[in-house]
């Protein structure tokens, strides 16, 4: 033999294992509910493709070749690693599972969400393992989602990669933060307006851009509107930003679920903008690889209730 003539498929496979086996045409049909002239084609295209008779004649009826012989193990394991494939997975049951899940986000999301994320996935899927990671300027999120790292990201990037499945959680709207005592807060406070002027010309706090290809929403569309604010103070972190307004002249452009937490607990003042800021989009992404798994959409729909 000098090679295979033609394709092997699931059915000639089955054929072939089952009259290695039976060592008969007649039975091989009756088993694989078949005619007999049917099972004889099979045959026939399996001598064919192999070159071998694979079964002859004999007193007792039809017996393997030394080449049937062999194809016996081979033809029986690729059955049973078939059958594999073709048996549908156990449905997902969070309250058994020893997963673990993977989040990337940005810190400003966290306060937001991540203690009710917490508390329902804990009631949900006690065994299993939840980990946030933080999004920061040298990581690629992209690559860290196809790679299997992450299972999700959340974000609110004006164009988030098109390859990447999403969904969309919330709008919120832009507003600004600054201490409660700041000149500008007063004024609104007393009825007054605060003008774009106002907000352009004032020192602001703002976040170090996440990478030099995604910036936020807010730099975002100031560029769009070739309009350039004093920005004097930049952080890592969105949560280092409320300490840093409570004694100083600086404003926060943020949205308005973050300010207005924040808000509750400092003495800080949520003042509209005068900039009209689109509302900011939050979302989920996560990677094709992952969009048919019953995990991954168990976790979308957990994080969706969360927030």
């Amino acid at each position: 033999m000098t090679g295979y003539r033609d394709t092997v498929d699931i059915y000639l496979l089955r054929v072939l294992h089952t009259l290695l086996v039976e060592g008969s045409v007649t039975r091989t049909a009756v088993r694989l509910n078949q005619s007999q002239p049917a099972i004889s084609a099979a045959l026939r295209r399996l001598r064919d493709i192999t070159g071998d008779p694979l079964l002859v004649r004999a007193k007792s009826g039809m017996v393997p070749t030394e080449r049937g012989l062999a194809l016996l193990e081979p033809v029986t394991n690729a059955l049973h690693e078939i059958s594999r494939i073709a048996i549908a997975r156990d449905a997902f049951d969070p309250k058994h599972s020893i997963r673990s899940f993977r989040i990337g986000s940005p810190d400003y999301l966290n306060i937001l969400f991540v203690p009710s994320l917490v508390e329902r996935f804990r009631a949900a899927a006690p065994h299993a393992r939840l980990e946030l990671h933080p999004l920061t300027s040298d990581a690629d999120y992209e690559e860290s989602l196809a790679s299997g790292t992450f299972d999700l990201v959340l974000g609110n990037w004006p164009e988030p990669p098109k390859r990447l499945q999403r969904r969309t959680l919330f709008s919120d709207e832009v507003v600004c933060l600054l201490a409660a005592d700041h000149p500008l807060a007063q004024r609104f406070r007393a009825g007054g307006t605060i003008s774009e002027a106002d907000y352009l010309t004032a020192a602001h706090l703002a976040p170090t851009p996440y990478s030099p290809t995604q910036r936020g929403p807010i730099e975002s569309h100031l560029t769009r509107a070739r309009l350039k604010r004093n920005v004097q103070i930049l952080v890592p972190y969105f949560s280092l930003a409320p300490p840093l307004l409570l004694k100083t002249d600086l404003i926060f452009t943020t949205t308005r679920r973050f300010a207005e937490f924040h808000a509750r607990h400092l003495p800080l003042a949520v003042v509209p903008s005068p900039i009209d800021f689109p509302a900011v989009e939050y979302y989920l992404l996560w990677h094709p690889r992952g969009h048919l798994s019953d995990e991954v959409q168990w976790l979308i729909n957990l994080v969706a209730s969360a927030v």
